[in-house]
């Protein structure tokens, strides 16, 4: 895989097919969110707003979004030479990547979900996991595969990841909802130039993007962000894609 190019880089654009909510959107849209302060912190209001419009979506607009995501990103080449592949699993009007989970998975590919850490502050593992297998709640209230030995992997295990996201910009910054789980987890890309595994793609509906976000140092930048619309990226992936896993 290429080295990823610097934040600033001309962001890529792919669009789904015309029709339905797949249909490309205006660059400005008439509800869209004002830029962040010039220091990068996020208000709680702001991720507040956020996180209301995604709820206030109807059940028949979720179902449309997640099909036309899978339509949109299932057809990308890092997501077809994948061969080790994490998303979460939805909640709180998250945008729903569980059927790209299945698709994967009919393909003999290995998916995973994250787990919290035992010891570990607000750290990830990823653990295997094969669509319909029982879950159980962790203590954040969200379901998550049994610990098994030999099912459980590290971030730099994976070929790509599905990170959820509360708000990002059209230079694939991500807000997030404030845990920092994501960010302490995948801090050793900050260090690497190469061989930066595994891709990461966040998942949002359209209503979620903001004009501008200001990253933080500690922020970890999004190699793409996919929507029901469009896939935006922050540097156009090479093509050879990730590399597949031995």
């Amino acid at each position: 895989m290429s080295p990823l190019e610097p934040l600033g880089s001309r962001t890529k654009v792919a669009t789904a097919p015309a029709g339905g909510v797949t249909s490309p959107i205006h660059p400005q849209l008439p509800d869209s969110h004002p830029a962040l302060d010039t220091g990068g912190r996020t208000s709680a209001k702001l991720r507040r707003a956020l996180r209301q419009a995604r709820r206030a979506l109807s059940p028949l607009e979720q179902r449309r979004h997640s099909a036309a995501l899978t339509r949109l990103l299932g057809r990308e080449l890092h997501f077809l030479r994948s061969r080790r592949l994490a998303a979460y699993w939805p909640a709180d009007g998250e945008l729903d990547p569980r059927p790209l989970l299945k698709r994967a998975a009919r393909g003999s590919r290995q998916t995973y979900l994250p787990v919290l850490r035992r010891g570990a502050h607000r750290r990830l593992w990823f653990v295997r996991y094969c669509p319909g297998e029982p879950l159980r709640l962790n203590r954040l209230g969200i379901p998550e595969p049994q610990r098994r030995r030999g099912r459980i992997g590290l971030a730099a295990d994976l070929d790509l990841l599905l990170v959820p996201l509360v708000g990002f910009d059209s230079d694939c910054n991500r807000i997030g909802m404030g845990g920092g789980f994501y960010d302490r987890t995948l801090a050793y890309l900050r260090r690497r130039t190469h061989w930066r595994r595994p891709r990461l793609i966040g998942i949002a509906h359209e209503c979620q993007r903001l004009e501008r976000i200001d990253p933080r140092p500690w922020d970890i930048p999004l190699d793409a962000v996919a929507t029901e619309r469009r896939i935006y990226w922050r540097t156009a992936p090479g093509p050879e894609g990730p590399a597949p896993s031995t």
